[in-house]
């Protein structure tokens, strides 16, 4: 056994290395200042709470570098939700302004003697005037006197719907007409809805719309009243392309 010490000490020397002695006691072991200050190297967690946590300066950086980013952030989000409500103004002007044209062109080729409508004998039997149309509004008591050009007298009248008939159903037979309020005439009329739902206003945030109709003024400030030719939209923000939303 001592030879084996002996033989085990020139070795060590022969590599350059120092030996520390180890001494037993019972249970415990003591180790060296070099063996403890390896261990706590390779062992960073096992040193004391203060030292795992963030130092001033670096939580300090990590507070600008996000509030760098949140100031960029936001301006880009702002325009996002302004260009979306931009769109959602265009579809619900483009779906009213859809509405009143398609009434409008189903009143063509009425021919009213007081609620009563007649269809001109001398128009070609199954060709309406405008391809798109393919029945015409039987009722004439939702006109009145200061709208002949029989526009949508408002936008209720869209919603709630009117009475029409197919096109060409009197064209040739001397039909002297078709009352609008009477259902059990040979040719019952139907209802014909043109607007589900007055859309919001995504500016204002309410279902409220400026009007204009046929006989006033583009910059009008007021409706008429005649009838309903345009909507336009109640707010008066700047869009992002540098227009009135009023003026769309």
């Amino acid at each position: 056994m001592a030879n084996y010490d002996k033989q085990r000490n020139a070795n060590t020397r022969r590599r350059g290395g120092t030996v520390r002695a180890v001494e037993t006691t019972g249970r415990r072991v003591a180790l060296s200042p070099e063996r403890s200050s390896f261990l706590l190297t390779m062992a960073p967690w096992a040193g004391s709470a203060a030292q795992r946590g963030f130092t001033l300066i670096e939580l300090v950086m990590t507070i600008t570098i996000m509030t760098i980013l949140t100031l960029g952030v936001i301006p880009l989000i702002k325009v996002s939700v302004k260009r979306q409500k931009e769109q959602q103004l265009r579809d619900s002007l483009r779906q009213m302004r859809i509405a009143i044209d398609e009434f409008h062109r189903d009143t063509m080729g009425m021919t009213c003697t007081g609620s009563v409508v007649q269809q001109p004998p001398q128009q070609p039997q199954n060709i309406p005037l405008d391809p798109r149309s393919k029945v015409m509004i039987s009722d004439c008591t939702i006109f009145g006197v200061d709208n002949p050009d029989r526009y949508p007298p408002d936008l209720e009248t869209l919603i709630n719907g009117v009475n029409v008939i197919p096109r060409g159903l009197g064209a040739g037979r001397g039909d002297p007409g078709v009352n609008a309020t009477d259902l059990t005439s040979e040719l019952s009329t139907k209802k014909k809805i043109y607007l589900r739902a007055i859309p919001v206003d995504p500016m204002t945030g309410k279902a409220e719309w400026e009007l204009r109709s046929c006989y006033d003024p583009p910059d009008s400030g007021s409706w008429g009243g005649e009838n309903i030719f345009d909507v336009r939209s109640k707010s008066r923000d700047t869009a992002l392309n540098g227009e009135k939303y009023s003026d769309w």
